[in-house]
């Protein structure tokens, strides 16, 4: 990939992968800081990336990567300040400003997660999000199938009754 055809697809590619690493991550400094490192990655690699070999999937790979590695040193570290002050500080709900979309998300176990997000944001069939993890097939169905099930009971309002038959 030449210089100009990096900086095109970079263009066209940033704020949806980074949207993409939102939904995965739910966080989204987080999903703009792997997202940009993963092309700091890739321009290093340019010459390497084709655009028919899915570029955009390779970037989405490393800035999933990124951010599991930044979540298991952040788990870590707080682990080992645990350990060295007492208990960790209050921290505070988020905001009612969220989405409940992303809330639901959120309880989700990140694979389940991740898988939807590839699935219904990236638009990927379960053979193509098999190749980007190294899972299995069945198990892409099954997480897709569980996931489904988990935020269709998690966003079910019971507050929002049928209307009674009139």
């Amino acid at each position: 990939m030449t210089v100009e055809e990096f900086e095109e697809f970079y263009a066209q590619a940033v704020a949806r992968l980074t949207g993409q690493l939102y939904v995965m991550t739910g966080d989204l400094q987080e999903a703009q800081d792997v997202v940009q490192e993963a092309f700091v990655k890739a321009w290093v690699r340019r010459g390497r990336l084709d655009r028919d070999g899915q570029p955009e999937a390779w970037i989405r790979t490393v800035a999933w990567r990124l951010a599991v590695s930044r979540w298991r040193f952040r788990r870590r570290s707080a682990e080992a300040w645990g350990r060295g002050s007492g208990a960790l500080g209050h921290v505070e709900p988020p905001g009612p400003g969220h989405v409940v979309l992303v809330g639901a998300l959120r309880e989700l176990p990140p694979q389940q997660r991740r898988t939807l997000t590839l699935h219904y944001l990236c638009d990927l069939t379960v053979e193509q999000i098999a190749g980007e993890t190294g899972l299995s097939t069945s198990t892409i169905k099954t997480h897709l199938v569980r996931g489904r099930a988990a935020l269709a009971h998690r966003l079910h309002d019971p507050r929002i009754e049928e209307a009674p038959d009139v």
